[in-house]
């Protein structure tokens, strides 16, 4: 499928405003894309490291931007970076809300295969290459792991390891019926015939904060889809954690839209 040929119930779609700074055309099939907000120096890195492991060779780099205000994203320097496309959300929300309007442009644009990685750094994009051959393969959703036999995780916040291999992965598993490991990380890769399924209906304002990573994880399964988890390496700096959950707040609504997708909240039509 091309740009040119329309998307059934396109016009369903609930899409928050988003301008688009940046934008030199489609050149593969499959994008990555790159959420971030005042990453500064990290989402620099991890463009230099993307660089140099040839990701721009197997996909277009797309960042979706909430916001930032940091100077980290001049056009100039993400061009040189291999970088094709700048969004911009201007509309209302959060991270579910940024990659909304990312995967919309996306999927207009004909992309088959859509992978996203955080803009903080933690992931090594070397294994975007795997899961480009995994999508190839008629993969529908891939999960990155640092907790799968071969997975790295270094300098993970106790009380956060604790979480995700207790309850939330444990949760995610039971509800949809697939054994995940690692259910927290936005490290992922869908299909577009996923993507654009309306039994899975991503393009909803409910879909606001962290609400898509943990419904995705349930409802795939839950329709037959093919999934797969990868082990990846997860790496957060010695004495930081980069994140946009806050310590408590943020966690606790984590867990929140955890109950709420693992009973079926989000599925369309409730």
């Amino acid at each position: 499928m091309t740009s040119s040929e329309p998307i059934e119930n396109r016009h369903n779609w609930q899409v928050p405003a988003f301008e688009v700074p940046l934008w030199l055309g489609r050149e593969h099939q499959n994008c990555v894309i790159i959420p971030v907000i005042n990453e500064g120096e990290r989402i620099k890195n991890l463009l230099a490291r993307m660089a140099a492991c040839d990701i721009h060779l197997a996909a277009d780099i797309l960042i979706v931007d909430g916001g930032s205000t940091d100077g980290s994203l001049a056009l100039q320097s993400l061009q040189e970076a291999r970088v094709r496309g700048l969004i911009l959300k201007t509309g209302a929300g959060k991270l579910s809300a940024q990659l909304r309007c990312a995967y919309a442009f996306a999927l207009e644009q004909g992309y088959t295969g859509i992978i996203t990685i955080d803009g903080n750094d933690k992931d090594d994009p070397a294994a975007i290459h795997r899961f480009i051959e995994a999508l190839a393969a008629g993969v529908d959703f891939v999960q990155a792991s640092r907790y799968l036999e071969g997975g790295v995780a270094v300098n993970t916040p106790l009380s956060r390891d604790f979480a995700i291999r207790f309850i939330h992965a444990p949760m995610l598993s039971l509800f949809s019926g697939f054994k995940w490991t690692d259910t927290t990380q936005g490290f992922r890769a869908y299909s577009r015939k996923m993507l654009l399924d309306p039994k899975v209906a991503i393009f909803r304002d409910v879909f606001n904060t962290y609400e898509l990573l943990a419904y995705l994880s349930y409802r795939a399964p839950k329709l037959g889809y093919r999934c797969v988890e990868l082990a990846t390496e997860r790496r957060y700096p010695k004495g930081e954690v980069p994140t946009k959950i806050s310590a408590f707040k943020g966690n606790l609504s984590v867990l929140s839209v955890l109950f709420s997708a693992c009973l079926g909240k989000y599925n369309p039509g409730r």
